[in-house]
């Protein structure tokens, strides 16, 4: 029997975390896909705001930068949770992963909590993503491109959480191991990713 094929497709490697394997490999293909979205979204934002510099307020004007300034720096303390949850199991200590896995979901949901808070006020003050009327009054493509860009993120940030839940219940499950924990590595890159997104959204839309 070849014991190698019985083997989880996650511990099919060399050692832990080196190589890459099926799943993994998937994940870089489409986090690959996924900058390239970001990219064009990111790419017509800077388009429109030097076509329409009238539209677009400087930054503090509309929006909260001191109340989003605090929720990046919780979004990056989800990343050195998940740093954390991955080092765990790498050293094959279970109560720390499911620790650091609910951490680190718990972080995504409250940056996205605040997120909504946000968005609340920005619209309870007349701030709405329409675009209908953007050459006469010029705030409605402001609130256009900042609703699609954010809204975007906040969609797959939501996705990560969904995903960190997910792995939480396979590692109360016991699922992952020293020598296996692929469902880990791959929600990790996958969360490390929208937050490197974020820090790049929050430094060019509400920054500059």
């Amino acid at each position: 029997m070849d014991h190698a094929a019985a083997l989880p497709l996650d511990s099919q490697r060399p050692e832990p975390g080196a190589g890459v394997y099926n799943m993994k490999l998937g994940m870089w293909v489409f986090l690959l896909s996924e900058v390239m979205f970001f990219t064009s979204l990111i790419g017509a934002y800077i388009i429109l705001r030097f076509a329409h510099p009238t539209a677009f307020a400087e930054p503090g004007v509309v929006l909260n930068v001191p109340l989003t300034a605090l929720n990046t720096f919780i979004l990056i303390c989800s990343s050195v949770t998940m740093v954390k949850a991955f080092a765990a199991i790498q050293q094959g200590d279970q109560r720390r992963l499911k620790q650091w896995l609910l951490a680190t979901a718990g972080i995504g949901a409250m940056f996205l909590g605040v997120q909504a808070f946000e968005y609340y006020k920005l619209v309870g003050h007349g701030f709405v993503p329409n675009v209908a009327n953007y050459a006469a009054e010029g705030e409605p493509l402001y609130g256009a491109t900042f609703y699609t860009m954010t809204g975007f993120h906040g969609a797959h940030v939501a996705i990560g959480v969904l995903s960190l839940l997910f792995v939480s219940w396979r590692a109360f499950r016991g699922k992952y191991t020293a020598q296996s924990y692929g469902g880990v590595e791959i929600v990790g890159l996958y969360w490390h990713f929208v937050d490197l997104v974020w820090i790049i959204l929050f430094t060019i839309v509400y920054l500059m």
